[in-house]
């Protein structure tokens, strides 16, 4: 038997890698946005009104529109069940009265350090606004301050608006896992993207400075896009 060395390549040492805790603050605040633990009988109601029939909506989520209130809140009693799996939020954006939206932490891996921003549902009012922008900045923050090291979007190959989102907020483009699921006795090829947390400090300055009010005039426009690249 030889006593040789094994010389074969390995991964890098990680000296102070601690496991981080399974996420689950009650709320996440930030300037234009409030997250809040999706609670379903609380929330469901007002989620239901902003997107429960909104067909846009859930073109690519495993769910069809639900047909009314009672349908949608057993499906998200479901879906929060076991906060060890998902961990939803509800979106309310600054000024309005009921969330908008949900999101959650969908895929957990606090062993290897990653996470998933899925199960996007974002109604018409909260599309394409500074809200759903700094929601999630707060998702992605919240994660890395936890010690997370890598921070995942997965999308339908064929959903292009999350696609652009996904290259606006930074997320490198890893690949497309071919016949990845079906989903609604459809293929489903998925996108996968990411950011890893040697990453963030720089995203983190971009974001802060995209979300600073002086980047909006009085009508609310944008004077600079937001750059991550």
């Amino acid at each position: 038997m030889s006593n040789a060395t094994d010389t074969r390549p390995v991964g890098a040492i990680l000296p102070n890698w601690r496991v981080p805790g399974l996420p689950g603050p009650a709320q996440i605040k930030g300037r234009y946005v409030r997250l809040e633990q999706l609670d379903p009988a609380g929330h469901g109601p007002a989620l239901f009104r902003a997107l429960g029939r909104e067909e846009e909506v859930w073109t690519y989520l495993p769910m069809p529109p639900f047909p009314d209130q009672s349908s949608l809140i057993a499906h998200l009693e479901e879906v929060t069940a076991d906060p060890a799996k998902h961990v939803f939020y509800a979106i309310t954006p600054e000024g309005a009265s009921e969330p908008q939206g949900f999101f959650s932490y969908y895929t957990i891996q606090p062993q290897g350090g990653a996470i998933e921003l899925g199960y996007v549902a974002l109604g018409p009012a909260l599309q394409r606004t500074r809200a759903a922008t700094e929601a999630t900045f707060l998702m992605m923050d919240w994660a890395f301050d936890a010690g997370y090291r890598r921070f995942e979007w997965k999308c339908d190959a064929l959903n292009a608006p999350s696609r652009r989102a996904a290259t606006r907020f930074g997320f490198t483009f890893e690949g497309v896992f071919r016949q990845a699921t079906v989903v609604k006795g459809r293929n489903r090829d998925t996108a996968w993207y990411s950011v890893i947390d040697s990453e963030w400090p720089a995203l983190h300055a971009a974001f802060t400075r995209w979300l600073a009010p002086d980047n909006f005039d009085a009508a609310g426009q944008q004077r600079h896009a937001l750059t991550t690249r």
